[in-house]
């Protein structure tokens, strides 16, 4: 344990400007920009209200309305920051284990007493958990304080909200939903982490066209056996359970994406009540995905793709 925490903190330190830095810049920019627009006097509405106007009459019913959706779905206003996951742990994944070749730094790591399934496995917790865990609190964070922001523009023209917000369960609750679809995460995007980690094992260059151009390549002639030679061959199944699997599993939010239950779950939410329904059916969703056969194997496949990628680096001592 004490060896694996030495090697988190020496991923964390030498990837410190993508791991830490970038999510960050981009939450301080919403949070800037947010300020800017309202200083400036630039309108903006929420469900409904103006707070351009100089004095804001909010009813009860459509105050609690307004809060009910501010306490549930106010990590929808940092979904910029969510989406860098996806890059953040692509970027990374593709040279954890190219660029200790390519600079031979491997040789001086192979030769610490530390396993190179240690090494590995610290780069896939940095991937499937540090980065996630990273990029949920600078999305929280920057959620809340334009949340905020917003709440304290329209108590400035008389509608003074944070009362009924404060006391909502919801906003207390938010958080922890948040960060309980971490594992969810992690197990979905494995197909795609040990995909890269397996590219980035033994690709000697150009990683990137490893990664993404063979899979694409291979899928499109395979579509084309398909339909000129007419084998059974099956591309649009190995389209959508393995292509897309290695390649944009690490986005966030595949539970919905490969999921044809999930999306007409959420497209049959009540138009009138659609943002709070959508939220909670977008949780509900994740949670049950636990359930699905169809991500479990992506699980077996990506250890066993990671797995070789512990074998592949026993091997190798420089790019």
């Amino acid at each position: 344990m004490k060896t694996m925490k030495w090697l988190l903190r020496r991923e964390y330190w030498e990837h410190k400007g993508m791991l830490m830095w970038a999510p960050l810049a981009v939450g301080a920019t919403m949070i800037l920009f947010t300020l800017v627009m309202m200083l400036s006097g630039k309108n903006f509405e929420i469900n409904g209200v103006s707070a351009n106007s100089t004095t804001i009459t909010v009813a009860a019913d459509e105050a609690r309305q307004i809060v009910d959706m501010a306490a549930a779905a106010y990590p929808l206003a940092a979904v910029p920051v969510y989406m860098m996951l996806g890059f953040l742990v692509f970027f990374y994944c593709l040279g954890a284990l190219h660029d200790e070749r390519r600079d031979r730094s491997i040789l001086f790591w192979k030769s610490l007493p530390v396993s190179d399934s240690q090494t590995v496995l610290s780069k896939a917790l940095i991937a499937l958990v540090g980065v996630p865990l990273m990029i949920m609190a600078v999305g929280l964070v920057t959620s809340l304080t334009i949340v905020l922001l917003a709440g304290a523009a329209l108590a400035v023209h008389g509608a003074n909200l944070f009362n009924m917000l404060f006391m909502s369960p919801q906003f207390w609750l938010t958080p922890l939903r948040v960060l309980s679809l971490v594992p969810i995460y992690m197990l979905w995007a494995l197909p795609a982490v040990g995909w890269l980690l397996l590219v980035s094992s033994w690709a000697r260059s150009k990683t990137f066209l490893w990664a993404v151009a063979a899979p694409l390549l291979t899928g499109a002639v395979l579509m084309w056996a398909e339909k000129v030679f007419h084998l059974p061959v099956y591309s649009k199944w190995i389209w959508d359970n393995v292509i897309m699997r290695i390649l944009v599993s690490v986005l966030p939010g595949q539970w919905i994406i490969f999921s044809d239950r999930a999306q007409e779950a959420m497209q049959h939410t009540d138009p009138q009540q659609r943002p709070l329904q959508v939220v909670a059916e977008f949780f509900n969703q994740a949670w049950m995905s636990l359930g699905s056969g169809y991500m479990w194997a992506g699980v077996v496949a990506g250890v066993a793709m990671i797995v070789a990628a512990v074998w592949i680096r026993r091997w190798s001592e420089e790019g």
